[in-house]
């Protein structure tokens, strides 16, 4: 099992909800990423460990916040599995400077380049894209991408969603760029009220706010491991999701150093990626 606290963020949760009632057609294409600014919090880590492990490894070392999410939309190794994926990164232009301050010396080898992105192909013919960028100003996002043969769903930098509008031909006019309905704002809000995840009722997602933890969702994630423990039922990441989600990490790295090579995804279920059909939260009876 692994924990990772991004797939309860809300706006994860309502739009997986979407996804799994068909808003969006048929996924086809999803988007994670880790880009984070840490210039204010590299003396805090722990005996330097983040900015040392940085200098030290080449490819996608946090990959977990991004595609946990997606994987669970692409219902990954429950109906579909990641077969390949092709990494590319830049140079390391501000990696080397920020451990030059840091250590008040000179460094000239520095593994992690500013940004780093990975492409991942599906048994079914779909795309995940994942990046990894610390270094840079770039704002805070994960990203969090759903594209539907049918409808599309963003989170970053503002939360919306995009439907397919279907006209008549007459009524066709080439002045206009799209025909989308793009909903944001208190549009979305109204769109989301209508899609309410089924673990998130108004009580506790109140709760968990009020709790806090990352804006609740880590308070999510810790109940929804002691409820699963507690009534003995499947957890919603399982040992599948741990192998599948961490090891873009190694496998980026290889197909950085072989000059962005195709590398092969295992198939860590041995065959079985397909025997759950989608991804689904176990509950109780007395919760059904």
């Amino acid at each position: 099992m692994m924990l990772e606290n991004c797939i309860y963020d809300f706006f994860e949760m309502t739009t997986l909800e979407m996804a799994q009632r068909g808003l969006f057609g048929e996924v086809i294409h999803v988007e994670g990423a880790y880009c984070h600014n840490l210039d204010p919090y590299w003396d805090e880590y722990w005996n330097n460990w983040r900015l040392d492990y940085n200098q030290k490894v080449r490819g996608d070392v946090y990959p977990t916040h991004g595609i946990g999410p997606v994987c669970q939309v692409l219902n990954i190794h429950r109906g579909d599995r990641m077969t390949r994926l092709v990494s590319m990164d830049t140079k390391s232009f501000n990696g080397a400077k920020i451990a030059s301050n840091h250590e008040g010396k000179p460094v000239t080898e520095f593994a992690n380049g500013d940004e780093t992105s990975t492409l991942i192909l599906t048994e079914k013919g779909k795309t995940i894209l994942i990046e990894h960028d610390v270094m840079t100003p770039r704002p805070y996002s994960r990203m969090y991408q759903v594209v539907g043969t049918d409808g599309y769903a963003s989170k970053y930098p503002v939360g919306q969603y995009c439907l397919r509008v279907d006209k008549p031909a007459d009524k066709v006019d080439a002045r206009h760029i799209s025909d989308e309905k793009v909903y944001s704002g208190e549009e979305a809000a109204a769109l989301q009220a209508g899609y309410r995840n089924v673990i998130l009722t108004p009580e506790f997602e109140a709760l968990a706010k009020s709790v806090g933890g990352h804006g609740g969702m880590d308070f999510i994630m810790d109940y929804r491991l002691v409820y699963c423990l507690h009534h003995g039922l499947p957890l919603d990441m399982d040992v599948y999701d741990l192998a599948e989600w961490c090891c873009v990490a190694p496998l980026s790295l290889v197909s950085l150093e072989h000059g962005s090579m195709p590398v092969e995804v295992p198939d860590f279920t041995r065959g079985a990626w397909n025997r759950v059909d989608g991804f689904h939260y176990a509950l109780a009876k007395e919760d059904q």
